[in-house]
């Protein structure tokens, strides 16, 4: 599996992670107990471990310049599920945002031309 590839899979595996603890964070009681016994916040914390796995595979061989601002697409989906989830709504700054996020991935991956 190419660099780039392992790298995307780390990006939308981690963005994962964000919404099992988000899911896991809703359902935290004060006592330590909601903790030990919480399989979406152990899931959450899975998924970034399982994340990293990848991107440490990706970054092995590949250009750490070049990989790193693609492990920004964790945003793109992360917004996706938030909306698919949590019912989160899709704003103009947020697109915008995306599309600042977008534009810097292309020009830092211009630079390696």
């Amino acid at each position: 599996m190419s660099s780039i590839a392992l790298v995307l899979v780390a990006s939308f595996i981690g963005s994962f992670g964000a919404v099992f603890l988000k899911s896991g964070a809703h359902r935290l009681k004060r006592h330590w107990t909601s903790f030990a016994f919480n399989w979406r916040l152990a899931a959450g914390v899975f998924a970034f471990v399982l994340s990293s796995v990848f991107f440490v595979a990706g970054i092995k061989e590949g250009e750490l310049t070049l990989l790193y601002p693609i492990m920004a697409l964790g945003y793109v989906w992360t917004l996706l599920w938030s909306r698919m989830f949590f019912h989160e709504p899709l704003t103009k700054n947020k697109f915008i945002g995306l599309g600042l996020i977008l534009v810097g991935i292309a020009c830092l991956n211009l630079g390696n031309k």
